[in-house]
């Protein structure tokens, strides 16, 4: 099939069956960042959530960029994995200084910014004809080119080289990723609905799946090994959230009241070095300052704070 009647095809369902997502009405390289960054790791349910109070709060580069840490962790609060929120921040400073970028490149560039990121914000907020390629792409276009029912990364220098074979010359190109995306969340899922895709007769592992030859796994991903202390049932990223979360909650915070807040179990002989361990550690990210023995979050007077509710992780 040609690239035209493939695309064709493709934005036919997604004009009847894509989502309404507010990233997706605007062109602002800025609002295209945030969305991408806050889509790591986290559901677009809940993103849809926290998008709007951020952009509220922070509506453009020089407002990110004049953010103290206690600030941003404030805003970012509930949606996890804080680093996220810093490292959006310190982008924007050097937006501040250096201006946007205007290619994949320059966007790659960019600590905290990898190569699916740079791609996404150079197709969606600059129109460059470029194939954004993450878990949801790779799946649909491994099984649609390569008949491969659960491809892995190993296999994206081989959808690159044919981003022509999807993506017109000219028109609604960058619309393809995200009909892409929205296909591969209704559509082509762990276990697809083939019978209701619109690319079934295209697709090489579409047969495949109908026939019942497919193992389906119990994993997609292999998750990644996480830091735990002996004895707890969390890793500790669940507990440097619980930290953050008490610091802003109660603005001050002693030292020896975190550990027995954060994890009904403490048991200060065993644990002590751990926790205290964690919380140096996000001193020295800076997220949390220490005066006295006494932490409150970065950039907070110790002697004024304000209350806020929490998060689960940092």
């Amino acid at each position: 099939m040609d690239v035209h009647t493939l695309s064709r095809k493709l934005l036919r369902w997604y004009d009847r069956h894509g989502r309404d997502l507010p990233w997706r009405r605007t062109s602002d390289p800025y609002r295209i960042l945030v969305s991408e960054i806050m889509l790591q790791q986290t559901q677009v349910d809940r993103v849809v959530l926290f998008y709007g109070r951020w952009l509220k709060r922070f509506p453009d580069w020089r407002a990110l960029a004049r953010a103290t840490n206690a600030q941003v962790i404030r805003v970012w609060a509930g949606l996890g994995y804080n680093r996220r929120a810093l490292a959006l921040r310190d982008i924007a400073r050097r937006m501040t200084r250096e201006g946007v970028p205007t290619t994949v490149e320059g966007w790659r560039s960019l600590k905290g910014i990898g190569a699916y990121t740079a791609a996404a914000v150079s197709a969606f907020a600059q129109g460059a004809r470029v194939l954004p390629i993450d878990t949801n792409i790779r799946r649909v276009l491994g099984r649609l080119w390569f008949g491969i029912p659960y491809p892995d990364a190993k296999g994206d220098g081989r959808l690159q080289k044919r981003t022509n074979d999807l993506l017109p010359q000219h028109g609604r190109f960058a619309e393809i990723p995200q009909a892409l995306f929205d296909l591969a969340t209704d559509v082509c899922k762990k276990i697809p609905q083939c019978a209701h895709c619109p690319m079934r007769g295209d697709c090489k592992a579409a047969e495949k799946f109908l026939s019942g030859r497919v193992r389906i796994p119990r994993q997609m991903v292999k998750r990644p090994a996480e830091r735990r202390h002996a004895g707890k049932p969390f890793p500790n990223r669940i507990y440097r959230g619980r930290i953050l979360k008490l610091v802003r909650e109660r603005g001050r915070v002693k030292w020896s009241e975190v550990g027995p807040t954060v994890d009904e179990a403490y048991n200060p002989d065993i644990d002590r070095l751990w926790m205290e361990g964690m919380i140096t550690q996000l001193i020295h990210e800076h997220f949390l300052s220490t005066h006295q023995q006494v932490i409150s979050l970065q950039g907070v007077s110790q002697k004024r704070v304000k209350h806020v509710k929490g998060d689960k992780t940092a």
